[in-house]
């Protein structure tokens, strides 16, 4: 069985997702923020980052994105992803990267600042920038979705979900509505899958 190390809020809940919309099972190991994780999780996950990711075979990963993929590709028959001959795998591809290169990090760098700067007092220029870069990511986006309605081929794709989960990490996911509509339309059909909802109601992402 694939075992999970993750935390609420984390970006574990894209993984899970997947795990979930492919009717996969997993064993699911909470990481509490600021107490030390058991032994494995730390040669697993050297940063001690969430998520990591045990495989059945004893193999072990970080990545969300690389997790979400291998899920895919293994489960072909709950189509998170275009097949690799399909026309929208190239659009899959772009975006998955594209979103845990630019989106995420930008991201992690407005909730963990201080991480980003030796001066005390440059922590808010580093949010201010790191939302400027977020948002002009979110803009890239929602381009890509005019006249679309998922991010690749005619299905939604782990990378939609991926884009939620993003989205509603924005300190104010109230603009999404706003600034975004096409990225808050689609994200508006994810929150009524009810697999989503029901996952949500332990991350509480929205």
């Amino acid at each position: 069985m694939y075992r999970l190390y993750t935390r609420a809020g984390s970006g574990g809940f894209v993984v899970e997702a997947a795990f979930a919309l492919a009717g996969v099972p997993f064993e699911r190991i909470e990481v509490v923020k600021g107490v030390e994780p058991p032994s494995e999780f730390r040669k697993i996950s050297p940063l001690g980052q969430v998520p990591a990711l045990v495989l059945p075979d004893g193999q072990a990963m970080t990545e969300s994105a690389a997790m979400c993929q291998l899920i895919a590709e293994r489960h072909p028959y709950a189509r998170l992803a275009p097949s690799v001959d399909a026309s929208g795998r190239a659009d899959f591809l772009r975006w998955m990267a594209f979103l845990t290169s630019v989106t995420y990090p930008a991201l992690l760098r407005e909730y963990y600042a201080h991480r980003y700067t030796t001066d005390a007092h440059g922590i808010e220029a580093v949010k201010a920038a790191a939302i400027a870069e977020a948002e002009r990511s979110f803009g890239v986006v929602e381009a890509a979705l005019q006249d679309r309605d998922w991010l690749a081929g005619t299905h939604m794709s782990i990378a939609d979900v991926y884009l939620l989960m993003l989205a509603y990490w924005h300190p104010e996911p109230a603009k999404l509505a706003l600034a975004w509509p096409n990225i808050a339309r689609l994200c508006t059909v994810l929150k009524e899958d009810a697999v989503l909802k029901e996952l949500n109601a332990s991350h509480a992402m929205w």
